[in-house]
């Protein structure tokens, strides 16, 4: 099977997929129209260079998944960023490696980026993410669950001298245009 992963500026027209799938999995019962969630999700694919970078995964030329790397996931957590955030699998292509690809997409734009760390939080898939090298820094409620928030550090494959501060280009900058 012939795999791609391209991202939502490369292709806009999978805005409004990306945005359906994002609505029904993690912002459907949260105050958020699906109207709301695709308008966000079109503009941020209209942007280029800043973050959130929302890649999609290609299985024969059919969309079958999403992640992003976004500056920010976690309302209550504001000082971590960057974040791999939204990974999601249709149901029929689930359990044959769509996340792991996505995961390694969003893993390989960061260290291209210069950025030594990623956050995550998830409420049922530790056990994936700790074998792609994740660690749980805590475990804490939120919206009435218990979630677990990870962490991975980066080989950094920036341009050469020291590490960036995490959540920071090697130059200084923010990654996300701010």
């Amino acid at each position: 099977m012939r795999h791609a992963i391209v991202t939502t500026t490369e292709r806009p027209d999978l805005a409004p997929v990306t945005a359906r799938w994002r609505w029904e999995a993690f912002a459907r019962g949260q105050g958020r129209s699906l109207a709301e969630v695709t308008a966000a999700e079109v503009a941020r694919a209209a942007g280029a260079g800043a973050l959130p970078r929302t890649f999609v995964l290609l299985a024969e030329g059919e969309p079958v998944g999403m992640a992003s790397l976004a500056a920010h996931d976690l309302d209550t957590r504001p000082d971590l960023t960057p974040w791999l955030a939204g990974v999601f699998v249709v149901p029929h292509a689930r359990g044959r490696g769509h996340a792991v690809r996505l995961v390694a997409a969003v893993e390989a734009e960061a260290m291209g980026l210069g950025i030594p760390a990623l956050w995550l939080y998830t409420r049922t898939a530790e056990g994936l993410y700790a074998r792609l090298g994740w660690r749980i820094v805590e475990t804490f409620p939120y919206r009435d669950r218990s979630y677990a928030l990870m962490r991975r550090d980066l080989p950094v494959r920036g341009p050469s001298g020291p590490p960036a501060p995490c959540g920071r280009l090697p130059d200084g900058r923010s990654p996300h245009g701010r």
